[in-house]
């Protein structure tokens, strides 16, 4: 049972705004330019679904708006529409505006509807009226408030037009002396759906060719199964590529400032007349791992994520959801569970919280416990190192990064592949039970928006995840520094922890030094090589290899061959989930049990697929 919802009125004179509507609608969009993003964003008591609240003020009036997940019904089958339905039924909204699409407006007019049927004081706004234009399509919006009875505003929320006469039509509407014009008779969907024909045929009229040919033409291509998943897996090794070439100059230069700035530090504490051992534990534990996650992490992110964000902008990744759903249908898994899973390649945290866009309670759990069986993009560098060194050439060309990015891209693969396998397991076993169906909308091509993609990028996703990063690898680095430097009888904290984990290492195909990189590299993926360097250099302090030759010829100086490679990339590729994502599946799931679920598939993947592949490759090689 879902707790009271309360919001907070905007002063005595202010007035609580809905702001609702399907999907895809440009909803957020008319949110964003009506508040100037002077939001915050929190979750409903008892729930996981985040609701953004942003002020707009309008002829010295304050409005409160508060931006609704968006929902095809008010029959709740997820929590999102349970938010939804339970804030509009809820009485505190002094009026509701009901976002629609005009380029597929009968469809948003059922929804539209059934909030009429529930809710007082509601106006109508009929959005994307530019796209509707450019595809020859025009809304004559009198005629379709006559229909319904309610004011109808048409707006281009990207570009600011009609929001003034929204606004207008909002203080007005939700005037508190105005008489309410919902709670009509409830209609049954088959009326509904009648209504919306009607209404959307007498208010639309198509001029000139059917421009949306070309979109469907698209589709043929992008969603057929001969040809969809090669162009994804096309798609993907481009970005894979591009966040390759990309980042490594901004991410040495990153890194060489932020160092450089320790020295500085260094230098103050020492006039300061601090002790040694202070000095040491702030700015070689401390400050050096914090500023070796946030140069390696922060490039990649800053490159990967704001092109993922161009993908889901343009329309393209509930395509991806189209394509890949069968095949998690036959795992027994939701057809959705792909959007998650492409949005844990920027960051697993991120794909557990993407989750909630899954109806099934089963579903969504399976989809919470596999998200960390593909790589997130802190696990890249090493992986990428690896591939470079021992299977590709070092010079550094055109053709080496091609090559890494194609060999880069088998090895997400194979993390899609044991996706697929450990849902089905999952499915038939602790979730067992029957996939259920989705209505899964394609929305047409738009022409992404630097700003919006920015914004959402950089703010929503990069800046969030480094945050939570940051957050745990500063005591992270206080334990790794500790663990290298206090000594215990003859040797340290650290040689002993490596002398302990030396034989599942050994049987794994990897040694004692590596597990226990992995280990202290649980805050964050990106300090296991440096981690693992400082081990092996018997240094008190992360260290770093140099270039990638410099590196290789470390690594084999410590009998690192191929099969050793192999098995690294393994592990990288299953091992638990960093402390970010498992604090995020643990606010997710609410629940201990899930969340040691979630640590230990992966691990067990990573475990026995190293031990079988060192068993293999000692009889053959």
């Amino acid at each position: 049972m879902s707790r009271e919802i309360t919001v907070e009125r905007p002063g005595p004179e202010g007035r609580i705004i809905a702001l609702a509507g399907n999907p895809n609608v440009g909803k957020s969009t008319l949110f964003n330019t009506l508040t100037g993003l002077r939001q915050h964003t929190g979750n409903w008591p008892g729930k996981t679904v985040a609701v953004a609240r942003g002020e707009y003020t309008h002829r010295g009036r304050r409005f409160l708006l508060v931006d609704l997940p968006g929902t095809y019904s008010l029959n709740a089958h997820s929590a999102e529409e349970e938010i939804a339905r339970d804030f509009l039924t809820g009485g505190q909204a002094d009026a509701t505006v009901v976002v629609c699409d005009a380029t597929c407006l009968e469809r948003s007019l059922m929804f539209a509807l059934q909030v009429m049927e529930r809710v007082e004081r509601v106006v109508l706004c009929v959005n994307l009226l530019d796209e509707a234009r450019s595809h020859g399509i025009q809304v004559d919006l009198a005629s379709l408030s006559r229909q319904l009875q309610v004011p109808v505003v048409g707006t281009c929320a990207g570009r600011g037009e009609g929001l003034e006469e929204l606004m207008g039509e909002v203080e007005y509407v939700s005037h508190p002396k105005r008489k309410g014009e919902g709670n009509r008779e409830p209609r049954t969907d088959e009326q509904r759906a009648a209504l919306a024909e009607r209404c959307a045929a007498l208010a639309i009229s198509r001029k000139g060719d059917d421009s949306l040919a070309g979109q469907r033409r698209l589709d043929r291509l992008l969603t057929s199964r001969r040809t969809g998943i090669p162009v994804m897996l096309g798609l993907l090794g481009v970005i894979l590529w591009l966040t390759i070439v990309a980042s490594n100059i901004p991410s040495q230069l990153l890194s060489d400032a932020l160092f450089a700035a320790g020295e500085w530090m260094r230098k103050g504490l020492l006039a300061m007349e601090c002790p040694d051992w202070t000095v040491g534990l702030l700015v070689d534990g401390v400050y050096r791992v914090l500023a070796w996650v946030v140069g390696v992490m922060l490039p990649p992110m800053a490159i990967f994520f704001p092109l993922f964000t161009f993908l889901e902008d343009l329309g393209y990744l509930p395509r991806v959801a189209f394509v890949l759903d069968h095949a998690f249908q036959r795992a027994g898994a939701c057809g959705k569970q792909s959007l998650t899973m492409c949005q844990g390649l920027g960051c697993n945290a991120c794909g557990v919280t993407g989750c909630r866009i899954i109806d099934s309670p089963r579903e969504r759990l399976i989809a919470i416990v596999t998200n960390s069986l593909v790589p997130c993009n802190g696990r890249f560098p090493a992986l990428i190192a690896l591939i470079t060194i021992f299977f590709v050439s070092e010079d550094g060309g055109l053709l080496t990064t091609l090559k890494a990015a194609v060999l880069l891209l088998g090895v997400l693969m194979l993390g899609v592949g044991m996706t697929l396998l450990v849902s089905r397991l999952l499915s038939v076993t602790v979730l067992r039970g029957l996939p259920t169906s989705f209505a899964l909308e394609l929305p047409p091509y738009r022409r992404p928006r630097v700003g919006q993609i920015i914004v959402r990028s950089v703010l929503d996703r990069t800046l969030f995840v480094l945050g939570r990063a940051v957050a745990v690898a500063a005591p992270a680095g206080l334990v790794i520094w500790l663990c290298a430097n206090l000594a215990v009888g003859d040797g340290t904290v650290l040689s002993h922890i490596t002398d302990v984990l030396d034989p599942l290492g050994r049987a794994m195909g990897l040694d004692g030094v590596i597990l226990m990189a992995f280990i202290l590299g649980w805050p964050a993926n990106e300090i296991v090589m440096p981690v693992m360097l400082m081990a092996y250099l018997a240094q008190g302090t992360l260290v770093d290899a140099g270039d990638l030759t410099s590196l290789g010829q470390l690594l084999r100086q410590q009998g690192w061959t191929q099969m050793t490679a192999v098995c690294m990339i393994l592990f990288s590729l299953f091992h638990w989930p960093c402390s970010t994502t498992c604090l995020t599946i643990a606010k997710e799931t609410g629940s201990v049990k899930w969340t040691a679920l979630s640590v230990i598939v992966p691990t067990t993947v990573g475990v026995c697929l190293c031990i079988l592949v060192a068993a293999v490759g000692r009889l053959v090689l």
